[in-house]
């Protein structure tokens, strides 16, 4: 049986999946969209002409590399809305914003001046009609332990060089950043009370998750 239909999800639904490296928002975006027939839409990283430039100076591409990212996102946005929704997104425009263009402007390697004309850029977008807020956004959490164990798990050395300092400050940016988000309903999960990599079939539970906590907004909406 179609788990979208057992559950009630909307067809039209727009869920976003997001939260630090390492918790998993990929495995989570595919896992979902297959049982539900769902479209995805992921991060564009392959492509993008900043990524290599500001790995070797943060001071001068931060800004470039944030507009970028913000203009795919506001693409992937209308492709949304122009399909009318039933999609998954891999992280959130609002990380964008809320964490790391923010986070480059409070270290410094983006001017205030740069960092006033983005978030204007991001404030214009989100009051257009081609930007759909999500439905639902899902908040992938888990300790710090549990986070790094995940990013040595998964094997990638430009993740495993990074000092632990950094995941330390993302992680509790992320928190900080979800404990006053209210762009939509939100969603939280812990890594610890799934596992959709060992067992697909555990991605359900997850979905009746959704569908209760999907019916209890809607409900505080009338």
């Amino acid at each position: 049986m179609n788990l979208r239909n057992k559950y009630e999800i909307p067809a039209n639904a727009v869920i976003t999946i997001a939260g630090t490296v390492g918790v998993g928002k990929s495995t989570m975006t595919n896992a979902l969209a297959k049982a539900l027939n769902f479209r995805t839409s992921f991060e564009k990283v392959d492509t993008n002409p900043y990524l290599d430039k500001f790995y070797a100076d943060f001071d001068r591409w931060s800004f470039h590399l944030q507009v970028y990212f913000l203009a795919e996102r506001f693409k992937e946005q209308k492709r949304i809305f122009e399909y009318g929704g039933g999609f998954i997104q891999d992280r959130s425009i609002y990380e964008d914003t809320g964490i790391f263009a923010k986070m480059h402007y409070e270290k410094g390697t983006m001017s205030q001046v740069d960092y006033q004309t983005y978030t204007s850029l991001f404030d214009a977008m989100v009051m257009t009609p081609y930007f759909p807020h999500p439905d639902l956004l899902i908040y992938l959490e888990g300790s710090l332990d549990d986070i790094l164990s995940r990013i040595q798990e998964r094997g990638r050395p430009m993740e495993q060089q990074t000092p632990i300092s950094y995941w330390e400050e993302m992680h509790k940016r992320y928190e900080d950043w979800i404990n006053s988000f209210n762009a939509c309903p939100v969603l939280r999960l812990n890594i610890n009370d799934y596992d959709i990599i060992q067992h697909e079939n555990s991605v359900e539970p997850v979905i009746e998750r959704i569908s209760s906590f999907l019916q209890q907004t809607q409900l505080l909406k009338k």
